[in-house]
């Protein structure tokens, strides 16, 4: 991808004051690949779907090829009310509304649930049973527990050049030498500084903003002030680490309810203070590349008393060797029940210094390839009906399988048969 404006900035302002601006990860297509064409630089892909599926979201490259076998089934507008155990505490079926309120239930013979730190936990408390009473795979009393988000600090700086970021792919370099910040500064943390639009290059985001550097919020001033703001800013926004804490969790509210009846999730969460420090740090040093960038004005912002929430959402199902201390296992299996897995970020034990989607990816493919070696071994089985063929249900809205044994060959090709297995509740 070509280099952005702003990344021309950070990369001067880097060079400057001695550290390194390289090219920053994203997996966005620069020129056309399996069908799909490349990236047309129109500016919306920070929180949009792309509208020429340049940006390789899961929607269209992973799906569309497990479709096209014709062997995998998506439902979607679905909503997971529960996953049920047989006597011996396997899992055996996911329970679910339809988007009409019809509710199902899809038989299964291992359940694959990746619906990220949040509704994962909340899910297996929503699920537990006789066998397991404080919620599913939760003997450790971990789930739900070490909630992580990363940190964030941002700098944004007026220019007297036009640098117009709202337009392209949302950034280009980034700077990692404060990967793992250096313990004599008292504290522990890590991350990068990045350079983007300050307001994800939206016009209506800018115009909510209200003037951060004209200070007009109306009238004629505040329209040029837009304008100049709109076009001449950057923003250097530091992406760092924040420390897993026992008392940082998700749990189900006592009183508060979703529309399906089920208790709402409740987040109790409060930095540590080193992740706060860690924030500060990159909100000053951001300022000073702004300086060195050659910014006329500058603001900054982190949370100084700690965050109120995040997009990344970390750690309440740990993974871990020890069954007491954690609730998957290196392969994202439970710990407590053998044909249930968490794929997603839950299970991460640290938050990473910034964006932790590749690292989710990976842990897939590597679970993914641990659940065909575990069927192959004839363990992943439904109480009652342990045949040579095994069963997966995926719980992403939500899809039951049937794994032909023989023809599980290669990481993107698993070869799935759909059963259909669903019976509705009355």
């Amino acid at each position: 991808m070509p280099v952005k404006s702003a990344g021309v900035l950070l990369e001067r302002a880097a060079r400057a004051m001695g550290y390194t601006a390289f090219l920053a990860p994203f997996a966005i297509l620069s020129q056309p690949f399996n069908g799909r064409p490349a990236c047309i630089h129109c500016g919306f892909c920070n929180g949009f779907g792309c509208e020429v599926a340049a940006k390789s979201s899961t929607a269209v490259t992973m799906i569309p090829q497990a479709l096209a076998t014709g062997n995998c089934e998506l439902r979607t507008g679905c909503t997971v009310s529960r996953i049920n155990t047989s006597d011996d505490g396997r899992v055996n079926e996911v329970v679910y509304w339809e988007e009409d309120g019809t509710e199902q239930a899809q038989l299964a013979k291992a359940v694959v649930l990746c619906a990220n730190g949040a509704e994962t936990p909340r899910l297996l408390f929503l699920s537990a049973s006789a066998q397991h009473p404080d919620g599913l795979a939760n003997s450790s009393g971990m789930v739900g527990r070490n909630l992580m988000f990363n940190g964030s600090s941002n700098a944004a700086g007026l220019f007297p050049e036009a640098i117009n970021g709202h337009k392209s792919i949302a950034t280009t370099r980034v700077i990692h030498d404060f990967y793992s910040i250096d313990p004599k500064h008292g504290f522990y943390g890590g991350g990068g500084i990045d350079s983007r639009s300050l307001t994800r290059g939206l016009p209506m985001a800018s115009a909510m903003r209200r003037g951060i550097f004209s200070g007009a919020s109306w009238g004629s001033d505040f329209k040029r002030g837009l304008a100049e703001e709109f076009t001449h800013t950057a923003s250097f926004n530091g992406h760092c680490t924040t420390l897993p804490l026992s008392s940082n969790n998700i749990t189900l509210d006592p009183e508060v309810k979703d529309k399906w009846g089920r208790p709402a999730l409740r987040t109790t969460f409060m930095n540590h203070p080193d992740d706060i420090a860690t924030m500060k740090f990159f909100h000053d040093i951001s300022m000073e590349l702004l300086d060195a960038a050659g910014a006329i004005k500058k603001v900054g912002s982190y949370a100084r008393n700690g965050q109120t929430g995040g997009v990344h959402l970390l750690g309440t199902c740990r993974m871990g060797d020890d069954p007491a201390t954690s609730v998957v296992d290196r392969f994202n299996r439970a710990h407590d029940v053998p044909n249930l897995f968490m794929v997603d970020g839950s299970s991460m034990v640290t938050s990473g210094r910034g964006q932790p989607t590749v690292t989710i990816m990976a842990l897939a493919f590597r679970a993914a390839d641990h659940i065909i070696q575990a069927a192959r071994r004839n363990e992943i089985w439904r109480t009652g009906t342990r045949e040579s063929r095994q069963g997966m249900a995926k719980v992403a809205g939500v899809s039951g399988f049937e794994p032909e044994t023989h023809g599980l060959e290669g990481r993107c090709s698993i070869q799935l048969s759909y059963t259909p297995m669903t019976r509705t509740r009355h």
